[in-house]
């Protein structure tokens, strides 16, 4: 990673940011003009780096198999433009997150649908739309299915999420692949399933789907995983059901502090060592590792406060726009945007809301005037896509930098239209 900025271990979301004569600039665009012309808080995005996270992921690939893009990770309209231009596929887990992929012009044929509680009318419209796969993730939900598909008097092509029971090491609240998880079918029982859904008249089995977790710093587990899933496809084979695919899900962590990833070649090489010399293609469904170094949240201090045990950098950001630190004790970092010319002190930074878990980081040396403008890095997945109102806040405007433009891709909420579909009570 190469920055000009004298702090230099940084870690800037994308080697082209950096501290210029203006502040930090993003490609060919400083942040503080960004905060002149959208206000803040604003997510600011970077198409470069969005561009190069694809490319790494097909590149290591080699042709071997489908990127779909996980939508939850951050599912505005610009960025999963962005990567239906660069010929990605998608992983979504609901209808809403279809409609979207759609309206930014995504491929149904590239779609995969996963998710535990899939409605009727949710498979209705991807069945309508033709998406590549549901990853089934229960019996239940296999009958309802068949029912759905042959109402429609349709084929729906399946995939079973196989829960291996492998342990990811990673944040409790996103392993998916434990046995005490929500997700998946059992591995003892997926035999059985398969040869069931095979039985089924109006389902197609096309493939095999396994994810046990995100934030993945080891590769390790999930070859471990995947050697498991191909037991079971060996299994299938010799009942005489071929898949056409595998889906190994995605994972891969990134950087927010001092983690040292893989790359995403170190990551998949031992997955594409278990599958040598197959004819299945491979799908993975990365979000995190696409999205997350390529956004940040610029947001402004409106008060410095100084107690008798900490110091409080009040920003104009909260924890309804950024919920991973108060969800998962999370870190971003937070980087000054121009230089303050004053001494560096310990603050924690917090937001407006009336909860003492609005904090956005803790502890961090900064040199901070009232006014200034704060950057908090890795902030592009599961950003705005886990934000909410609370508080009635209108969510933050959106950015995508793009050389030496900024292209708006969300306007900023405005208070009027959070109770626009709401009624008072006149008598």
């Amino acid at each position: 990673m190469s920055t000009s900025s004298p702090a230099a271990t940084t870690p800037f979301p994308t080697p082209t940011l950096y501290a210029a004569e203006r502040g930090l600039t993003l490609e060919n665009v400083a942040l503080a003009d960004i905060a002149t012309d959208f206000g803040t808080p604003t997510y600011v995005y970077s198409r470069a780096a969005l561009t190069a996270a694809f490319e790494s992921w097909r590149n290591a690939l080699g042709g071997r198999g489908l990127v779909c893009y996980a939508v939850k990770a951050n599912s505005n309209l610009g960025i999963l433009s962005v990567f239906a231009r660069l010929g990605a596929g998608f992983d979504i887990v609901s209808g809403g997150e279809l409609a979207r992929v759609l309206a930014a012009g995504g491929d149904a044929g590239k779609v995969v649908f996963s998710g535990v509680g899939k409605s009727r009318d949710e498979m209705r419209q991807a069945l309508e739309a033709g998406i590549r796969c549901f990853n089934i993730e229960s019996a239940a939900e296999l009958d309802r299915l068949d029912a759905v598909a042959g109402e429609l008097g349709r084929k729906a092509p399946i995939a079973l999420r196989v829960n291996p029971d492998v342990d990811p090491k990673t944040h409790p609240y996103i392993s998916t692949g434990l046995k005490s998880n929500k997700f998946g079918v059992a591995f003892g029982e997926a035999l059985a399933l398969y040869r069931r859904a095979a039985s089924l008249p109006n389902l197609k089995v096309s493939g095999i789907a396994c994810h046990i977790g995100s934030q993945l710093l080891d590769p390790a587990p999930v070859a471990e995983a995947a050697a498991k899933v191909l037991e079971l496809v060996d299994q299938l084979a010799a009942d005489g059901i071929t898949l056409e695919h595998i889906d190994l899900g995605g994972g891969l962590g990134i950087r927010y502090r001092d983690e040292t990833p893989p790359s995403v070649a170190e990551y998949l090489a031992p997955l594409l060592k278990v599958f040598e010399g197959r004819n299945e293609e491979l799908c993975f469904e990365p979000g995190r590792s696409l999205v997350g170094n390529a956004g940040l949240l610029l947001t402004r201090v409106e008060y410095l406060k100084h107690g008798e045990e900490k110091n409080f950098a009040i920003v104009d950001a909260a924890m309804n726009d950024l919920a991973r630190p108060a969800l998962y004790d999370a870190y971003h970092e937070a980087v000054a945007v121009t230089p303050a010319g004053v001494a560096a002190q310990c603050y924690e930074i917090v937001g407006p809301i009336c909860e003492s878990g609005d904090f956005l980081a803790h502890d961090r040396q900064l040199a901070l005037r009232e006014g200034d403008l704060v950057a908090l890095l890795s902030a592009g997945a599961y950003g705005m896509t886990m934000s909410s109102n609370y508080n009635t806040r209108p969510r933050a405007a959106e950015v995508i930098v793009d050389g030496d433009r900024v292209l708006l891709v969300r306007e900023r909420e405005t208070v009027a239209a959070l109770y626009a579909g709401e009624r008072r009570i006149d008598d």
